[in-house]
């Protein structure tokens, strides 16, 4: 096989720079280990910030994300007993949409599928050479049968325990940044009405709860817990009692219940591992860096990484130029570590942790109180929660 972008990984990074390479006319190979119907049926939440929106919008693929998100002009603090409602669109202009990330996946494999684009699924025993020259390489085995796609540049999009990550030469020089947090968050999908119309984030001394939304009739919801747990340790009533103690509020708002119909705890970790590129590999969203969910930066960071990727691939295609392809990393960091610090941020400021004194859970308080007394700090999380700049 030959192709001038081989990419690794059909998440929404990889699929859509699979898209907006083919829209500038750039011919692409797309490799995942899983099946299209697994990829479609894993559940992940989304919130796309406004150009996230824009760049799914302006690539053809956000006609039903505009048609079926929920667009939110702000988001709730929940603390002390009370409900504070920071105004995104009044303080930014600004807003986000609440569209999971296999919907987001559907919407750009059948945009793939429609443009004759080349998926090859379930693949396996993939191995990238010669990324130090001209002629990178990837092989791999599909239906049995070995294959090997000869490329001018080969992407990783494969996730933090994909091939691409450990294939990157150098791994000595590489600076691997990451913090594990001491806690996870156990979620559920509920067959139940929305309880709010925008997303609540509380804070409580026994942790911390999100309220979210999917479709009018299907909601998200998260509590802080023991990432070493188990989910059968938590019977329906035990997880209803302890997101109504965590979210309930003095103005009389409750909790809507409903059937729970999944139930799944994952961990949280901050990690950024640079430079994302050598040579003619170059890396992007989670293979690259993760963030924790509290900030709602996982997928948006991934569409900014394979924006920058799409352009500087056009220039070099159009002009012959390298120049944004070898400023890759430096350009793609300047955003990775500010969504970096503000998720650190916000699992920081509403969390609960184990072995924080007494002075340290008052100071979490007041800042809490700072921000939603504050327009200037309202803004400054606004303005990082939409992203703004």
């Amino acid at each position: 096989m030959r192709t001038q972008v081989a990419i690794i990984g059909a998440g929404p990074a990889g699929l859509l720079l699979s898209h907006l390479l083919h829209l500038q006319g750039i011919e692409s190979i797309v490799l995942e280990s899983r099946s299209r119907e697994e990829i479609e049926a894993t559940i992940r939440a989304g919130v796309l910030e406004q150009g996230t929106m824009d760049i799914l919008t302006e690539a053809g693929v956000g006609d039903r994300m505009r048609a079926e998100g929920a667009l939110h002009h702000g988001i709730e603090l929940a603390f002390g007993g009370r409900r504070h409602r920071i105004d995104l669109t009044e303080l930014t202009g600004k807003a986000i949409t609440v569209y999971p990330q296999h919907e987001v996946i559907k919407d750009l494999v059948a945009a793939r599928v429609a443009a004759q684009g080349q998926l090859l699924f379930q693949v396996t025993d993939v191995g990238i050479q010669g990324v130090e020259t001209t002629q990178p390489s990837v092989t791999f085995t599909h239906k049995g049968e070995q294959h090997k796609i000869e490329a001018d540049f080969v992407v990783g999009a494969d996730g933090y325990h994909g091939v691409s990550r450990p294939a990157m030469p150098g791994q000595e020089q590489r600076n691997n940044y990451q913090k594990i947090y001491p806690f996870g968050w156990f979620g559920i999908l509920v067959e139940a009405p929305i309880s709010s119309e925008e997303l609540i984030y509380a804070q409580h001394e026994r942790g911390f709860a999100l309220i979210s939304t999917r479709t009018p009739t299907v909601q998200r919801m998260y509590f802080q817990c023991d990432p070493t747990d188990h989910v059968d340790n938590w019977s329906d009533d035990r997880i209803w009692a302890e997101l109504h103690a965590r979210t309930e509020s003095n103005d009389g708002w409750k909790l809507k219940e409903g059937k729970i119909f999944q139930k799944g705890i994952i961990g949280m970790r901050s990690f950024v591992s640079t430079p994302m590129q050598s040579g003619r590999l170059f890396l992007a969203g989670d293979a690259a860096h993760i963030v924790p969910p509290t900030g709602a930066k996982g997928m948006n960071l991934a569409v900014s990484d394979v924006a920058l990727l799409a352009r500087g691939l056009d220039q070099f295609y159009k002009k012959g130029s390298e120049q944004r392809l070898q400023t890759y990393t430096e350009d793609a960091l300047k955003r990775i570590w500010r969504a970096e610090y503000f998720s650190w941020t916000m699992t920081r400021l509403l969390h609960t942790f184990a072995d924080a004194t007494p002075f340290e859970r008052e100071m979490q308080r007041a800042e809490l109180d700072n921000v939603v007394n504050s327009r200037a700090l309202a803004t400054s999380l606004a303005e990082n929660y939409v992203g703004a700049f």
